[in-house]
């Protein structure tokens, strides 16, 4: 079932999730397994991200990556917002 997962972390700052991406797509994982789409928005200071996935699983396996990158940043991780998805509308 896919899914759709928002987060919001503290201390999570525009240069911040650059550098995430930077060393995601050094780990191999800038476009990870079962990963639709990803937005990120808000203001240089606080971001927030919106995901959609394919399978909890694969979001919980990227997550075995992203993790460990946002500790080492010192972003202080809010518990994901992650609901399924039954109806999408492209356009």
């Amino acid at each position: 079932m896919a899914i759709v997962i928002k987060f919001k972390h503290l201390g999570f700052s525009r240069a911040k999730y650059h550098e995430v991406i930077k060393q995601l797509e050094n780990a191999g994982q800038g476009n990870p397994v079962g990963r639709f789409y990803h937005v990120c928005y808000g203001n240089d200071n606080e971001v927030d991200i919106l995901d959609v996935w394919d399978n909890r699983e694969d979001f919980n396996a990227f997550g075995e990556t992203l993790i460990p990158i946002l500790n080492a940043m010192d972003v202080q991780l809010g518990e994901p917002d992650i609901q399924e998805i039954f109806g999408v509308i492209i356009g």
